[in-house]
């Protein structure tokens, strides 16, 4: 199965300078782990719930004073719509997250692909079980950061 077929499309950016308090609102209203940050038609980063927790309320910072640029995680990992699911995984799997832009031929970024896509749309092929392993091993890989 390629990555097109298991992916979120139609997914909404948001400037490096949005509060964050308005993404970590999106972000619980629409039950999402993440949101793409871009800034003149660029993806420049990504931010996490981790990010708003680690970078933002564990650090000690005013939520309501913090944009988006100084929770986000630089350098973006990627993948390809017409990768196979397995490719995808194994980049989450080797960098440690759960989230990936997806980017089409012409590297415009066309939606996004989580751990949990993978499991629900391969839970019939050998993918289900490693998408889980593979959450469960970044998860602990966080923990131990």
């Amino acid at each position: 199965m390629l990555v097109r077929e298991a992916m979120t499309g139609e997914v909404r950016w948001y400037s490096p300078d949005t509060p964050i308090q308005e993404v970590a609102r999106v972000m619980r209203d629409e039950g999402i782990g993440c949101v793409p940050i871009g800034e003149n038609d660029r993806l420049v980063g990504m931010i996490t719930d981790r990010d708003i927790t680690c970078r933002g309320v564990a650090a000690g910072e005013r939520l309501d004073a913090l944009t988006c640029r100084a929770v986000m995680s630089p350098g973006i990992f990627f993948c390809f719509e017409d990768q196979t699911l397995e490719q995808a995984l194994g980049q989450m799997q080797e960098r440690q997250v759960h989230h990936l832009p997806v980017l089409s031929p012409q590297k415009r970024m066309t939606g996004l692909i989580s751990l949990g896509d993978i499991a629900l749309k391969a839970e019939s092929s050998i993918l289900a079980p490693l998408a889980k392993i593979a959450a469960r091993d970044a998860e602990r890989h966080l923990q131990a950061a």
